[in-house]
């Protein structure tokens, strides 16, 4: 009985290394120290530029959205927003990133099928200025079924001790500026395949005139990965805080960095919503509570900045290409009221 015949095709394993391993390295830059392929990674610290450095991790995954990658068998999207996901976590702290590692896990690897994936991860590190260093892919005959695969992301970024954004400092008074997102990004598509595959019957290819696409381009619209906007804005403004509108929506993240007697006021209507969500909304009867605790609904990262230095950071985004509205501020709160309302 060989390795093979149990399910695992070693050689194919070191195929799949060598056909990814020069997309892997366009991304590296002079301080990453070894090649691809060994047992670890070396990312050199000299001459990082920073006075105390804080190294900041994150990792996170793309849900349930792979599933419509493989309805749609589109493969490079999901890369992008594995990165995404993982990088606009320390983005949150204020964090550079420095090096990207990601794991494939399947049950039998189709070497095209996962090449794909690494050139979306390749291109979202680039998106993001930071090298794929390394990963890892496992094949698990008997615990995925056929075709299925999962992903995860570790990201590791830098920030000055100083520096660190982490909050505290948000008082009432301030504004918050969202960002906006490209649509759904990777969160609450358990809710979206059972609305449109389940509910609506829709199939991948099929043509929403709402949307201006088939419903299949729509999901995999890949998150946005917002390093080179924000990042910039650092080094101009005193930024109060930062928050990645991930699972829980704006609902259920926004209060992750809001000090104890803080609440924020969100404005309806005072940025623009894709359709995507309305359509959502609409066929699938979603309360609107549920949807502001489930999506972005149009917002992918929010600021905070002080009265005085807001209209500055509207101008300062919109130089930099960016879609960026004003959507709130913050207040006291007082005893048990919610932490987030909208009004």
């Amino acid at each position: 009985m060989l390795y093979k015949e149990a399910g695992v095709d070693v050689g194919l394993g070191d195929e799949f290394v060598r056909r990814i391993k020069s997309l892997a390295e366009s991304t590296f830059g002079p301080r990453v120290l070894t090649k691809l392929g060994g047992f670890t990674a070396c990312y050199s610290l000299d001459d990082i530029g920073h006075q105390a450095p804080v190294l900041v991790a994150s990792t996170d995954g793309v849900g349930t959205k792979l599933k419509v990658a493989s309805m749609v068998d589109r493969h490079d999207t999901v890369g992008i927003d594995l990165v995404a996901m993982c990088v606009n976590d320390i983005l949150v702290s204020g964090a550079q990133p420095l090096f990207f590692m990601d794991y494939i896990a399947t049950g039998k690897l189709e070497l095209e099928k996962a090449v794909s994936v690494i050139e979306g991860i390749v291109k979202g590190c680039k998106e993001a200025g930071c090298s794929l260093i390394g990963g890892e892919t496992a094949e698990m005959p008997g615990f995925y079924g056929r075709g299925e695969y999962d992903l995860v992301g570790f990201v590791l970024g830098i920030a000055n001790k100083g520096e660190v954004i982490d909050g505290s400092e948000i008082s009432a008074g301030d504004r918050l500026i969202g960002l906006a997102s490209n649509g759904l990004h990777s969160n609450g598509y358990s809710l979206v395949r059972k609305v449109v595959f389940d509910q609506l019957n829709l199939r991948v290819d099929d043509w929403v005139e709402e949307l201006g696409r088939t419903i299949g381009e729509e999901l995999l619209e890949p998150t946005r990965i917002y390093v080179k906007p924000v990042m910039p804005l650092k080094q101009e403004f005193h930024i109060r805080g930062i928050v990645h509108i991930t699972g829980g929506g704006i609902k259920g993240n926004l209060p992750r960095i809001l000090p104890p007697r803080c609440k924020a006021s969100l404005r309806k209507g005072s940025w623009q919503v894709p359709p995507i969500f309305s359509f959502l909304q609409r066929m699938g009867r979603i309360p609107e509570e549920e949807m502001w605790r489930t999506f972005n609904n149009g917002i992918g990262m929010i600021l905070v900045a002080k009265t005085e230095e807001a209209e500055g950071v509207l101008i300062r985004l919109k130089e930099l290409g960016e879609r960026a509205f004003l959507i709130g501020q913050i207040s006291e709160a007082k005893g048990e009221e919610e932490r987030v309302e909208f009004i």
